[in-house]
């Protein structure tokens, strides 16, 4: 089994907060995890590192007949909203505990697929976390990452607020030690890992229609004032309450622009022993 890094813990800039969990509640296999849906058997054995509320895990889950998924979070409090999901949705081949992604308390080769969905852009060290996940993998099996990239999202119409919050992100994330456009690290960082076979794509998630715009404008404009990274900004000196409620402003008027459009790039890889 993997063992305990002696570094400083990776720091979460967004936390747990509701509107954080609101996104994450809307993640599916679908709009998430499409790249991967193709390699999944009957019977595959999958584990989901980084699993959040459990969305994704579960989803996975119902598509297995004969095989299970694991779902592993660092957060206690997200690991049991993960339980209580899958014992509301009637899901019985999904269990979830909580883990440390660099030292994964598992057999070597347990595996069939090891899937993480925006998690290494919350690491300090990426590949020593898909190393863990390699040790885990079976020789024939899989490893699934995928992670947005912060510097290729883009957004219509123009505005100034948007860009400051996109600088805030990425200074407050570099300030952790982590990488916020992952995206376009994972097939890099999966070579240094030590994979033979790397297979890289890309994919996005489009907002547009007013639905779309309401909901990912909505909980961008809660996040930038009540979750942690309003936290850590104010900590840091990075920006004051009084700009990110003008940060908030606009993503309330983008949102409200019939016009609008944003899209989050991400970047995948499906990985090999």
């Amino acid at each position: 089994m993997g063992e305990s890094r002696a570094v400083t813990p990776d720091q979460y800039m967004h936390g747990h907060h509701e509107s954080v969990l609101r996104s994450h509640r809307w993640r599916t296999a679908d709009n998430s995890a499409a790249y991967l849906l193709e390699h999944l058997r009957p019977d595959t054995r999958l584990l989901d590192v980084g699993c959040g509320p459990g969305t994704i895990s579960i989803d996975l889950a119902r598509r297995l007949s004969d095989g299970s998924v694991v779902g592993v979070d660092a957060a206690v409090s997200v690991v049991e909203a993960a339980q209580a999901e899958a014992q509301a949705a009637g899901v019985g081949n999904v269990e979830f505990s909580v883990a440390d992604a660099y030292a994964l308390e598992f057999d070597d080769a347990t595996f069939d697929v090891v899937h993480a969905h925006q998690v290494l852009q919350h690491l300090t060290d990426p590949v020593a976390a898909l190393g863990e996940m390699r040790r885990v993998v079976r020789d024939d099996g899989v490893v699934a990452a995928r992670d947005s990239d912060y510097d290729a999202m883009t957004w219509f119409p123009a505005s100034p607020r948007l860009d400051r919050w996109r600088q805030i992100y990425d200074r407050l994330a570099r300030g952790n030690g982590t990488e916020p456009s992952a995206g376009r690290h994972l097939l890099a960082w999966a070579r240094s890992a030590a994979f033979s076979s790397v297979q890289p794509s890309a994919s996005v998630w489009c907002f547009a229609t007013p639905e779309d715009r309401a909901w990912w404008g909505g909980l961008w404009a809660d996040r930038v004032v009540a979750s942690t990274f309003a936290e850590q900004a104010t900590a840091r000196d990075l920006a004051t309450a009084a700009e990110l409620e003008d940060l908030a402003a606009g993503w309330r008027e983008w949102a409200a622009d019939d016009d609008a459009w944003f899209v989050v790039v991400h970047g995948e890889v499906l990985c090999r022993k």
